[in-house]
Formats: structure tokens, sequence, C-alpha cells
């Protein structure tokens, strides 16, 4: 059984360190990388392609044709993975390697050892000073972060890292449905769980781990105008999660079918 990876991909043509990927696939046997091409418009999913002749039997490469954002990149990827019995776990993570392989590892050796449902990535829950971030970046992110736990209702330190794993039995809790928001994906993940379980049997079976390492990259795909809209957003996410109650827990079958028959890795993504 493997650990699956899902890389969301938007021109990532010149940034995409190939090197590090396939050095990582080749010694690491027990894990699939799933890239995830969300509608580049470079060579982007030439890159992959390139990639995924030098592992084809540990990597694949999906393609959605219109770019949709990274919550249906990583949908799409989630899918996938779950429809290939030899995926136990799956997670994500951002294709510029803002988390390393090993921090990444070690979220992955928390989930089997200690049997969790879901570990993720914390920038700022006590790691090491190497975690690096710009100025604004990080007065935004404050700001965002305080809405965040007022929204989710749950003492969690980091819902934005992009470095996330996942137990196979709880992707059809998590993937199901398509998600609201393009970017803001991750609190809707723990919106859906704490709807689905409750909020004292989620907390006992996810783990906020430190990241030993995080460096925000340049050339992010989060413009000025996405932070303005953030707190719109999210507001929008809680209206329709605790006011007009989608997603809710009859719509899931926790540990049970999730319905996907792939016949391709080829997708086109409705407007």
């Amino acid at each position: 059984m493997k650990t699956g990876i899902i890389i969301p991909c938007y021109n990532e043509e010149k940034r995409l360190n190939q090197e590090a990927f396939i050095s990582f696939i080749h010694e690491n046997e027990d894990y699939h990388l799933c890239f995830v091409n969300d509608g580049s418009k470079d060579k982007t999913l030439d890159v992959l392609y390139n990639m995924k002749d030098q592992a084809p039997d540990s990597i694949s490469v999906i393609d959605v044709k219109k770019n949709s954002g990274k919550a249906t990149a990583v949908r799409a990827g989630a899918r996938f993975l779950y429809s290939q019995s030899h995926i136990s776990n799956i997670g994500f993570m951002d294709a510029d390697l803002s988390t390393d392989f090993r921090d990444f590892k070690d979220l992955v050796k928390t989930l089997k050892q200690e049997d969790k449902l879901m570990v993720f990535g914390s920038r700022n829950s006590g790691g090491s000073s190497k975690i690096e971030r710009d100025f604004m970046r990080n007065v935004l992110s404050k700001f965002i972060k305080q809405f965040i736990l007022l929204i989710i209702g749950m003492p969690i330190r980091d819902t934005q890292c992009g470095a996330k794993i996942f137990s196979r039995e709880i992707i059809p809790v998590v993937y199901q449905d398509a998600f609201l928001s393009k970017w803001l994906f991750d609190v809707e993940i723990f919106l859906r769980l704490k709807k689905h379980l409750g909020v004292s049997y989620v907390m006992s079976r996810i783990t906020e781990q430190p990241l030993m390492r995080w460096v925000h990259v340049d050339d992010s795909k989060l413009g000025t105008k996405d932070a303005i809209v953030i707190p719109v957003k999210l507001a929008q996410i809680w209206m329709s999660y605790n006011v007009l109650n989608i997603n809710t827990v009859q719509s899931y079958n926790y540990g049970g079918v999730f319905e996907l028959n792939p016949t391709t890795t080829e997708f086109s993504i409705a407007s």
C-alpha cells in the first residue's frame, strides 16, 4: 500500500523542481505522486508528462482543462487516488515545495502510528526558526486566522498550511462534494469533518503538527484582489455551512462507498 500525494499545478513550468520530485519518488517506493494541471497556460503539462515518463508507475498526471482553482485540482486528485486500491492514505502539498518532503513524511508517520484520520502541518505552532514569511503576508495571515477560528469553532492554529494527509476512510467525507471556494477549501474541510463527526471526536482524531521548515515562495497565485475578497468569501462559507446547513451528515457515507469510476485522467470542469 502506498501514500498518494496530490500536487496541484498552475503555470509551474519554470519553477517546478523536477529533480527534487523525481529523486523523492525513486527513493521512496511507498509513495505515489499525483500531479494535477489546473488549466495552465504555459508548458506545465509537458513538464509533468516528462516527469511521469521517468517514473511511470509512481507518477500520475491529471489534466484539468479549465483553470478552476486549487480546490478543484486537489479534489480531482483525491477522487482519482481514491479509485486506486493500492493507495492507503491521500494528502496534498504545494508544487513550490514550501513544505519539504522531510516534513511531509513526518506527517504521514504520525497519521499511521497514531491512527489519525488527518494530520496537517502548522507553520506557527512551535516549529523551528527556519520558517520564513514576508511581512505583509504575515499581517494578513494573522487577521484571516482570527476570522477562520471564529468560523470553524475549533482550536486550530493554522488551517491554511498547504500540507495535509488523510486516512483513506475519511476521503469520502472530505471530497465527495465540490467546494464553495477555490482557495479557502481548507476551511471547508474542517467544517465538513466537524459537521460529520462532531467537535470532540474530530479533535481526538486529527493532529496539527509543527513544520520544521516552511518558506514562502515568491510569485504566489493569490493577488491583492484575492486578499481583499477573502473576508467576504469566509463569510459566505460560514453562512452556507452554519446557516443554510449545506453538506449535511446524511450526504456522506463515512468509511463506505465513494462512487468514482474514472476512465481517463483528463477532466473538463464546467463553469
